[in-house]
C-alpha cells in the first residue's frame, strides 16, 4: 500500500498527552513511538486501527478530518453519494433508518445507498473463492487494518490475502456501475482504516472522501439539521440482503453461506486486537488445513473508533441484528437475486504488496547492555509488569534499540532513579544547610567581632589606668585592712583584662602568621603543658598521632590556642576523671589532616549543641570561663580554611574533629 498523501492518519496533540503509555500498550502495531516524553504515532507503521484514538482518555489523539473536503463535494456540482456502512443501526440507535437518510439527503448527498449491498458481492465471490480453490488458504480481506498489518508485518502470508474488495470498494464500484463515472462516492462508517484504504494504488479515485460517524454527527450539528425537520426517506437502490450482517463478528461467514465447522477447523474467525495478532503469529508457524480465515482489528465494526455511541457490544449487537432480521424479513428473494446477477460483470479484483517494516533484532550483547542500563542484571529482575506498555522487558528493550521507547518508560527503573535522585537531593540539601549554618555563624562572629574590637580598645586603656593605680596603692597600704580589698580589685582587673585579652582574639585582631609545621609537634608541645597542670591529673590521656601527617603553613600559636581549648574544655567536663583521646590522620584522597578531640565527659545536650560557638556562651559555672573558648577555635579553624564538628550526647562524651587542608604555600 503506498503511503498516504495528506495529513498523518492519527495524530498526538503534546498539550494533552500525558505519557500513560495507555497507546503503546494497545497499539498492536507498536506504532506509537515515546520521544522526549510525548507520544507519537509513526505514520509508516500505523495500521490505522484507532485503538489508541479509542483508549486515550486525555483525547491527546485526532485523527484525519475529511469533513470540509465532505464540505466541499457536496457545494460543488457533481452528483455525491453517501455510502453507508451497516453497522449504522448501532450508532443512530435512537433514529428510523429512513430519519437518517431523509438527513444525509437535507446534507447534499443526491444517492444514500447502503454499503452491505456492496457486502453482498464481496460474499458471492467469498463462496465462489471456496468452490473454485479448495486447497488453497485464504485470509479474508474485508478489514483494511488487517490487510495493512499482515503487509507490513507478516509479509510472507501476503500471498494469502484472498484477492477481493472490502464491501467499501464493492459497494463504490457498484455506485459507478448503476449512476455513472462521474459520481463522487463518500463512504461513512465506523473505521479509521478506510480512510487510507481508500487511498491505496490499487483502488484510489475510487472513493472520493472517507468520514466517520464521528465526522457525520459534527457536520450534521454545524449544518444545524434536526431529525424532526429531515424528511423521511427510503435507501437508493442497489438495496441489500444478509450483507447487513458483516458489522458483527462472523457476520460475513453467515452472509456468504460458509460454515465455521469446529469438526474439520478449515474456517476459523477471530476478532480483537489481542486476538488477531496472536493468530497471524501462529497461522504463519504452526501447520494447519484452515481454508479461510477471517480476522477483524476491532470487536466487530459495531466497535469500531469512529463511532459516538455509549452502548456495549451487547446492545449494539441488538440493534443491528434487529435492522438486519427486519430488511431481510421484508426483502423480494427473487428481486435480489436478480439485481446481484446484474453486477456479475463489475470487478471484483484488488493486489496487495508487500511493505515489510520489521527490524532485526537486536544481538544479544545489545539487548543486555539495554536492560543493564534500566536495573536488569538477572532474570529475575525482569518484572514484566507491563506498565511501560510493553508486555515483556524484552520487548520494551526491543523498542529502545528500534528508537521506540525510552528507558524512564519502565516504572520500575524511574522508581530508583527518583529514589537515588531523592537521595542525592536530600545530601545536597544537608550540605547546603551545613553550608547556610556556617555562614550565618561566620557573619554572626564577624558582626560581633567588630563590636567585640570596639569594645576591647575602648576597655582596655581604663583597665590598664585601674591595675597600675591599684598596684600603686596596695604597695603603699600592704599592711593596712584595705590591703586585701585592693588584692580583690587588681585580681578582676586582671581577670577583665583576660576577657579583654580573649574578645581581641575573637575579633581578629591578634596577628596572622602562618609558617610550615606539623599538627603533631603543636599537638604534642601542647599536651606537654597540659599534662603538668595539676587540675588535670584525673584524666588520662591516649595520644594516637599519625607519622604520617605532613607539615603545612599553619600558625603555630594559634593551633596551640585550639588543641589547648579543646583540651581544656574536654578536662573540665571530666571533673572526676575520664578518656581524652587525641588523634591525628591524613587523608591522602582529600590531602587533608584531621584532628579529633574526644572525651568520656558528661556531653552536650542536643538544645546545646548548636550555641556552643556563640561568643559568650558557656554551660561552666561563674567564674570558670568567659564563654569565648570555642569562638576563638571556630574563628582560628576558618582563618586556616578548615572545617570543624562536633558529636555530642548527654552522658556519653564529646568528640571535635577538625579537617584541615595541607596548605603548602601561605596565604
Amino acid at each position: 500500500m503506498n503511503a498516504p498523501d495528506r495529513l498523518p492518519l492519527v495524530q498526538t496533540i503534546k498539550e494533552k498527552c500525558r505519557v500513560c503509555y495507555t497507546c503503546v500498550r494497545e497499539c498492536p502495531a507498536k506504532a506509537i513511538r515515546i520521544t522526549g516524553g510525548q507520544a507519537e504515532v509513526i505514520q509508516d507503521r500505523c495500521i490505522g486501527c484507532g485503538n489508541c484514538y479509542r483508549v486515550c482518555t486525555q483525547q491527546a489523539k485526532q485523527m484525519r478530518n475529511c469533513a470540509e473536503s465532505v464540505d466541499a463535494l457536496l457545494k460543488g456540482s457533481v452528483h455525491t453519494a453517501a455510502c453507508l456502512a451497516p453497522s449504522f443501526p448501532a450508532e443512530f440507535y435512537d433514529m428510523d433508518y429512513r430519519v437518517l437518510v431523509g438527513i444525509l439527503r437535507e446534507m447534499g448527498f443526491s444517492y444514500v445507498i447502503e454499503v452491505a449491498f456492496g457486502a453482498d458481492l464481496v460474499s458471492r465471490k467469498y463462496r465462489d473463492l471456496m468452490n473454485d480453490t479448495p486447497e488453497a488458504q485464504h485470509i479474508a480481506t474485508t478489514c483494511p487494518a488487517i490487510v495493512s498489518y499482515i503487509e507490513k508485518y507478516h509479509p510472507a502470508l501476503v500471498r494469502n490475502l484472498a484477492p477481493v474488495p472490502s464491501p467499501m470498494i464493492a459497494a463504490s464500484r457498484a455506485v459507478h456501475r448503476m449512476y455513472g463515472d462521474d459520481v463522487s462516492v463518500v463512504f461513512i462508517g465506523p473505521c479509521m482504516a478506510k480512510k487510507d484504504e481508500a487511498l491505496r494504488a490499487d483502488v484510489r479515485g475510487e472513493i472520493a472522501e472517507v468520514l466517520t460517524f464521528i465526522e457525520l454527527r459534527s457536520m450534521i450539528e454545524a449544518k444545524n439539521i434536526k431529525p424532526e425537520d429531515a424528511v423521511p426517506s427510503e435507501f437508493d437502490a442497489p438495496r441489500p440482503g444478509k450483507g447487513t450482517l458483516y458489522p458483527i463478528g462472523r457476520g460475513m461467514l453467515q452472509s456468504a453461506g460458509i460454515q465455521e465447522d469446529l469438526m474439520t477447523n478449515t474456517v476459523f474467525a477471530t476478532d480483537g486486537t489481542k486476538q488477531f495478532v496472536h493468530t497471524l503469529k501462529e497461522y504463519e508457524m504452526i501447520p494447519h488445513n484452515i481454508r479461510l480465515l477471517e480476522l477483524l482489528s476491532c470487536n466487530g465494526c459495531i466497535m469500531g473508533p469512529g463511532m459516538t455511541t455509549k452502548l456495549t457490544h451487547f446492545s449494539r449487537r441488538s440493534y443491528v441484528s434487529q435492522y438486519a432480521n427486519h430488511r431481510y424479513g421484508i426483502l423480494d428473494e427473487e428481486s435480489w437475486e436478480s439485481r446481484v446477477r446484474d453486477f456479475d460483470g463489475i470487478d471484483m479484483s484488488v493486489s496487495f504488496s508487500e511493505n515489510d517494516l520489521r527490524h532485526p533484532a537486536p544481538t544479544k550483547d545489545e539487548l543486555q547492555t539495554i536492560l543493564q542500563k534500566k536495573g536488569k542484571f538477572n532474570p529475575e529482575d525482569e518484572l514484566n509488569c507491563g506498565a511501560c506498555g510493553y508486555d515483556t522487558c524484552i520487548e520494551h528493550a526491543i523498542a529502545i534499540h528500534l528508537g521506540l521507547a525510552e528507558s524512564e518508560m519502565c516504572l520500575p527503573y524511574t522508581i530508583d532513579t527518583l529514589k537515588k535522585t531523592a537521595m542525592e537531593l536530600k545530601e545536597s540539601y544537608e550540605e547546603l544547610v551545613d553550608a547556610k549554618n556556617a555562614l550565618i555563624q561566620s557573619e554572626k562572629l564577624a558582626s560581633l567581632g567588630r563590636l567585640a574590637s570596639g569594645i576591647a580598645h575602648e576597655i582596655n586603656n581604663p583597665l590598664t589606668g585601674v591595675l597600675t593605680y591599684s598596684s600603686l596603692l596596695l604597695e603603699e597600704l600592704k599592711q593596712t585592712p584595705h590591703a586585701e580589698d585592693l588584692e580583690t580589685i587588681i585580681r578582676e582587673t586582671i581577670r577583665c583584662r583576660s576577657i579583654v585579652r580573649g574578645l581581641l582574639d575573637f575579633s581578629r585582631e591578634s596577628k596572622h602568621e602562618k609558617e610550615l609545621a606539623n599538627l603533631n609537634d603543636i599537638v604534642l608541645n601542647t599536651m606537654a603543658i597540659f599534662e603538668k597542670h595539676v587540675s588535670y591529673q584525673k584524666v588520662r590521656i591516649v595520644m594516637d598521632l599519625d607519622p604520617r601527617v605532613p607539615a603545612g603553613m599553619l600558625d603555630i600559636n594559634q593551633m596551640k590556642s585550639v588543641v589547648n581549648n579543646l583540651v581544656e574544655n574536654a578536662a573540665h567536663a571530666m571533673p572526676d576523671g575520664g578518656s581524652l583521646e587525641i588523634s591525628t590522620r591524613h587523608d591522602v584522597d582529600t590531602n587533608t589532616v584531621i584532628l579529633r578531640v574526644s572525651d568520656t565527659g558528661v556531653g552536650i545536650s542536643q538544645e546545646n549543641l548548636g550555641k556552643i560557638f556563640d561568643p559568650f556562651f558557656t554551660t561552666k559555672k561563674e567564674g570558670k570561663g568567659t564563654g569565648l573558648g570555642l569562638a576563638v577555635t571556630f574563628g582560628i579553624v576558618k582563618r586556616h580554611h578548615g572545617v570543624i564538628d562536633v558529636q555530642s550526647a548527654p552522658g556519653a562524651g564529646t568528640t571535635f574533629t577538625i579537617t584541615l587542608p595541607v596548605e603548602l604555600d601561605p596565604d
